[in-house]
């Protein structure tokens, strides 16, 4: 990864798996989450090594914003959503990465942040995982 950070494990190829990869973006790759409880829920990372949104320059961070706009419309329509949610941490990953997660009809806890959700680790079956990336590519640049 361009401008790889010692220890980092997104720059290190250690985090998100590349098993997971939907698609590669200019300045980001975008990967099915492992916990599927919310289907769909996916993580756009930036190719390049920066823990906060203030370290990109400009016309980089306006590039960036328009993938995760881009990728979350993909996921509304891919998955019929009734919200798109948006988070940026870094606490666990300090890389910038967004976490996109469609909300659903059938949301169990729809006015609750998906990260205060109890629930068990939902991972899909190799075939069911790649249809559902598959199913997210094909509403990409729609």
């Amino acid at each position: 990864m361009p401008g790889a950070a010692s220890g980092c494990s997104a720059c290190g190829g250690h985090w998100p798996d590349p098993a997971d990869r939907i698609a590669e973006l200019r300045d980001s790759i975008v990967y099915l989450h492992t916990d599927q409880f919310f289907p769909g829920w996916s993580v756009l990372v930036l190719r390049r090594h920066a823990t906060e949104l203030f370290e990109l320059e400009p016309d980089e961070r306006a590039r960036l914003m328009e993938e995760v706009s881009g990728v979350a419309k993909a996921l509304k329509l891919a998955f019929d959503a009734r919200k798109v949610n948006y988070a940026l941490f870094g606490n666990q990953v300090p890389h910038v990465h967004w976490h996109l997660i469609p909300r659903l009809a059938t949301d169990p806890a729809p006015h609750e942040p998906v990260f205060a959700v109890s629930h068990e680790l939902v991972r899909l079956q190799p075939i069911e995982r790649a249809e559902r990336i598959a199913r997210i590519r094909g509403r990409l640049g729609r």
